[in-house]
């Protein structure tokens, strides 16, 4: 077992407060301590979506307690993967990462019944992440 993650990946959206959580979320409770996860936004909202919450309770993951994060230059410079979401030019772009841009619904204002299928989106693209990280791993 490596004593360090096997990637870092950032995800960001504008609010940090739905997509973005969500894909945190999914991550930890898929790859473990496998994968450092971090999330963050341009403009971070004042707390997470709770129906992006109530969703992701739904399938048994607790994003809860989080609570939307600043993006910063330092979060990107430390991943290996770096996720944007709809947030444009303002994610800053440094040689040597992994971008990927993932087109989602924003869950903003949306009811729970409009989010389960952008949490269930998210969590495809997040078991395809996984098995690229893995495969990367064992290269």
């Amino acid at each position: 077992m490596p004593s360090s993650p096997a990637a870092s990946v950032l995800f960001v959206c504008v609010h940090n407060a739905g997509r973005s959580q969500m894909a945190a979320g999914f991550l930890s409770h898929l790859a473990g301590d496998r994968v450092e996860v971090r999330s963050a936004g341009s403009l971070p909202a004042q707390q997470v979506n709770p129906a992006a919450v109530e969703a992701m309770k739904e399938v048994g993951v607790d994003i809860s307690a989080r609570q939307p994060k600043v993006l910063t230059t330092e979060a990107v410079k430390a991943s290996d993967y770096v996720i944007t979401m709809g947030c444009g030019d303002a994610c800053p772009i440094f040689p040597g990462k992994k971008y990927l841009d993932w087109a989602l619904e924003d869950p903003a204002g949306k009811g729970v019944e409009s989010v389960r299928p952008i949490r269930d989106e998210i969590k495809n693209r997040i078991e395809a992440l996984i098995a690229e990280i893995d495969a990367t791993q064992e290269a």
